[in-house]
């Protein structure tokens, strides 16, 4: 009789821990293919000869930087914390995460309706709006007159990050963590929190890396579901 209760006893606590696990994260790179996402590269459209900016290699997946365009995930996302492990892998310079991703080609007939998180060298973490907006504490100081913002082609669309210092140097790992949360978005690179906007006009949307002049390695992209998570990174 005592064994029995035992064992209900602790099959009532694994099947309560099973119910209040967390949330499971999911890579969106599987290390061997591009399965999950598509390539948007304009120079690609009229010309079988060019050749894609995006490449699998030693399990890593590589933007190569030239021809300029993105890797879209073919799935919309939201409410979710991205982990992107990054790292520049020749002459740091551009590139960039895009959350909020929709309408393809919306700038310059190149970049996705989105929210961009810059990861250009030294800039890691400045929000550039792409025909949707955010908003920042200190707006004025960290995007300019508030006449010339603007969220199209001509307009101040570039929001100055929090921190410098924060990224490694050149040729090391960055860990970035991006934050979408109905209408905020939240990042932290290598644990500092380095930007923080609320007020987006979009909640949902794909995922989207950049090609956009140099060649970056990333080794982890990761997403995790919020339900309740705390601010820490």
């Amino acid at each position: 009789m005592m064994i029995r209760i035992i064992m209900a006893t602790i099959s009532m606590t694994l099947a309560f821990t099973a119910g209040c696990a967390g949330p499971q994260s999911r890579s969106l790179f599987n290390g061997k293919d591009l399965s999950g996402w598509h390539v948007d590269i304009p120079k690609m459209d009229n010309d079988p000869n060019v050749s894609s900016a995006f490449v699998v290699r030693e399990g890593l997946l590589v933007s190569l930087g030239k021809p300029k365009g993105h890797i879209i995930t073919d799935a919309t996302y939201e409410d979710y914390r991205l982990e992107v492990e990054y790292r520049f892998a020749g002459k740091p310079g551009n590139c960039g995460v895009l959350v909020h991703s929709s309408t393809p080609r919306a700038l310059y007939s190149m970049f996705p309706q989105s929210i961009e998180v810059q990861m250009m060298h030294e800039n890691a973490g400045d929000f550039w709006c792409i025909v949707h907006n955010i908003s920042v504490p200190d707006m004025e100081r960290r995007r300019g007159p508030k006449a010339e913002w603007g969220i199209t082609e001509g307009k101040k669309r570039r929001i100055l990050n929090l921190t410098d210092g924060s990224e490694k140097p050149a040729g090391q790992w960055n860990r970035m963590v991006i934050e979408c949360l109905g209408t905020s978005v939240k990042v932290w690179v290598n644990g500092d929190l380095v930007n923080h906007g609320s007020d987006c006009t979009a909640n949902k949307g794909q995922i989207a890396l950049q090609a956009e002049g140099s060649e970056v390695e990333f080794r982890k992209v990761e997403l995790t579901p919020i339900t309740t998570l705390s601010d820490g990174a």
